[in-house]
């Protein structure tokens, strides 16, 4: 059996309301209510829920892009609430993010090339004639033909940008990534190609996936496990075979039924 990559138990974020001299007791919002699961080496694990469950929350908390109230988040027996700024910093190129919103994450005055290579020479990884052939081995593989090295990000449609999202946490050769969301902006056609996309890398770097969604058909395609989150807390979590065959809560239940069916005759669902 693998070992856990990264390992999260009991986790809970709080968010309190500022107080003003109409609102003198603020209040506490529970974000996540105590949710635990981890994820093995090269494994993609699915989080999934509504809009507000809190599945962002955990994804920024598990790389520490926000601070946790209580729990622990563990890579590799690490403690990573624990550690310092500068021992994270050094951390930071094996636990990677994919935005939702790949234009919004991008500089649009750096060409994308400057903006994959910044990265490794920022971190020391590699000079810049190492970050260049880097970068351009880098987009070969998700699929970025090398003339686009000089463009801007405003010169790229909504499904090349998610690619170069993807390439700039790939370009750092890490070991677990963060997505979030990040087809959910795209046609579905576009959906199904960002999807291999994330099968092909994990086969050729054996990464490990925090693959967070709102939509049981395209995380079917591409977890091996699946956790069903409401309201900050964890309602259910199984195998993707089980949990799509005999799902046992009635919110995951729910959620099933909401998945568009793309051959009524045949009950068949998710992206084709």
């Amino acid at each position: 059996m693998k070992q856990p990559i990264v390992t999260v138990e009991r986790l809970k974020k709080e968010y309190a309301s500022k107080a003003s001299f109409w609102n003198r007791h603020p209040e506490v919002v529970k974000a996540v209510d105590g949710v635990s699961f981890s994820i093995e080496e090269g494994e993609t694990f699915g989080l999934v829920g509504e809009s507000g469950s809190g599945k962002s929350t955990i994804g920024k908390s598990v790389l520490r892009l926000e601070e946790i109230t209580e729990g622990t988040v563990q890579y590799k027996g690490q403690d990573l609430h624990r550690l310092s700024k500068g021992e994270m910093r050094k951390l930071r190129p094996k636990i990677q993010f994919v935005f939702q919103d790949p234009f919004s994450s991008l500089n649009p005055r750096l060409r994308i090339g400057d903006a994959l290579a910044e990265p490794l020479i920022d971190h020391g990884l590699a000079s810049k004639k190492e970050a260049h052939d880097k970068v351009l081995e880098t987009m070969e593989l998700c699929g970025l033909p090398a003339y686009h090295i000089n463009k801007f990000p405003h010169e790229f449609s909504g499904g090349q940008r998610q690619r170069i999202g993807i390439a700039r946490a790939v370009v750092m050769d890490p070991e677990f990534i963060v997505a979030d969301e990040p087809v959910s902006a795209l046609d579905v056609s576009i959906q199904a190609q960002i999807i291999n996309l994330f099968q092909e890398l994990q086969e050729k770097k054996k990464m490990a996936y925090l693959f967070i969604s709102h939509d049981l058909s395209v995380v079917e395609h591409l977890c091996t496990r699946i956790g069903v989150l409401y309201l900050g807390t964890m309602m259910e979590m199984a195998s993707r075979d089980q949990l799509y065959e005999n799902p046992l809560h009635p919110y995951t239940k729910a959620l099933l039924s909401a998945v568009p069916v793309a051959d009524p005759k045949n009950g068949k669902k998710g992206l084709s």
